[in-house]
């Protein structure tokens, strides 16, 4: 028997197998949106946007603000710098109610192939352009001034702030909410929500789309997925070499990413995360089974995300050797200019030490103190900057005490100009008396 998704009242949770979906964030915005149009004296402005619409939120909207970095000064702003687009927007959001009936065919149509799931409440909010849709404590957060957006919203005063919006926009985002409510709820259903490296989230966001999109039977609506059939021997060359290397240097290049890359396409990772999950769920012949195993998977065990990877043989090779690789092309730092690491008799005068890497490093720096902790640390008082070839940087040092011993993780944070994380080296010596 269907179950009948009754929609009470803005601010009443909608019951839906015992989890809830919740509209009343959309009513309070606009509620705040038109007192604040009409008020001239700025900090009053400010005064209601808080108390009319943060204040009164739902966890559901608090959580997209922290997920997102919204702050009240910012929805004060945008809600004056771009009156187009709101008065725009406006009518798409306030179908919020009605587009929770998709969620209801979402979940439903999910849980057929994924009994297992556990409820998770969904909430409709009003955020700045950040999202169309997270995930945040085992809820599900919509973003609505981008999820239920069209072609027909007015971004004109947009072009220069916010220049991947068109292509996004123009894709009519509003057709595939079904998707995207889906998509995040598998993620309610994972173990985590942020990989160990660029793999373990690709594949992660790849098991999401696949799942969600096979449960309803339709194609997905990324952008990417057709640049990614085209040019698919490309990006797994490129893909492979990265594969391994934390999110924060990668994730520019394939995921939540705008169209500013190597590639002119955002979001590629997703392609490869999707077509990794697709000829997993290909290979198995208990169907029911795989996407349990798939959804559940413990996507930072290192052991057990290869082994999952390795079976769906989407790579020419077992993605064992692909590491060997890409340990072998990591930057390094061949040593220290002044004197030889692990010396026991530095100069405590020393107020420079140059770093010599093994290829141009791009401007990132990550230091950390060694296993001695605090108390033995370096001190760095500057930085002095990288030589014309980015191969040294020179760094002045916090003055030294005789006899002391001294150390400093040059960590992999440093990154080569190919986006590869340096292998971090340790600075460990004792200075003279």
């Amino acid at each position: 028997m269907k179950i009948k998704l009754f929609l009470i009242t803005a601010c009443t949770p909608v019951l839906l197998f015992s989890q809830k979906v919740f509209t009343s964030d959309v009513t309070n915005f606009w509620n705040a949106y038109d007192k604040i149009v009409a008020e001239k004296d700025s900090l009053q402005k400010m005064n209601l946007i808080q108390t009319l619409y943060i204040e009164k939120g739902t966890p559901g909207l608090h959580n997209i603000m922290k997920a997102r970095r919204y702050t009240a000064e910012e929805y004060v702003y945008t809600i004056g710098k771009y009156p187009k687009f709101w008065t725009s927007i406006r009518p798409r959001t306030l179908k919020a109610k009605i587009q929770a009936k998709n969620v209801e065919k979402s979940i439903a149509a999910l849980k057929k192939i994924y009994p297992e799931a556990k409820p998770a409440n969904v909430y409709f909010t009003i955020g700045l352009l950040r999202t169309n849709g997270t995930t945040m404590g085992g809820n599900v957060l919509i973003g609505t001034e981008s999820a239920l957006a069209d072609k027909d919203v007015d971004i004109s005063e947009m072009s220069t702030s916010h220049p991947q919006l068109k292509a996004y926009f123009a894709g009519n985002p509003i057709n595939f909410f079904a998707s995207l409510t889906a998509h995040e709820y598998v993620h309610t259903q994972q173990k985590s929500t942020i990989g160990n490296n660029l793999l373990s989230q690709v594949v992660m966001e790849g098991v999401a789309e696949f799942v969600s999109n096979l449960s309803l039977n339709k194609k997905s609506s990324v952008a990417a997925m057709a640049y990614g059939y085209a040019h698919e021997a490309e990006i797994k060359n490129l893909f492979v070499k990265e594969m391994f290397t934390p999110l924060v240097n990668t994730a520019s290049n394939w995921i939540w990413n705008s169209s500013n890359n190597r590639f002119g396409i955002a979001d590629l990772g997703y392609f490869v995360g999707n077509e990794i999950a697709k000829k997993y769920y290909e290979s198995e012949s208990d169907k029911k089974t795989a996407i349990k195993y798939m959804i559940e998977l413990d996507y930072n065990n290192e052991a057990i995300l290869q082994n999952f990877v390795d079976k769906s043989a989407y790579f020419d090779k077992p993605v064992a050797q692909y590491i060997s690789g890409y340990e072998a092309n990591r930057p390094t730092v061949i040593g220290i200019k002044e004197f030889e690491n692990g010396s026991k008799n530095v100069n405590p005068n020393t107020k420079i030490i140059t770093l010599t890497f093994s290829e141009p490093m791009m401007f990132f720096t990550n230091f950390n103190f060694g296993p001695l902790g605090e108390e033995n640390a370096m001190k760095i008082e500057r930085l002095l900057g990288y030589s014309e070839d980015k191969k040294t940087l020179r760094v002045q040092i916090v003055n030294l005490k005789p006899n002391q011993r001294y150390q400093m993780l040059i960590d992999e944070g440093f990154r080569s100009m190919n986006d590869l994380p340096l292998k971090a080296y340790l600075i460990d010596f004792t200075t003279g008396k």
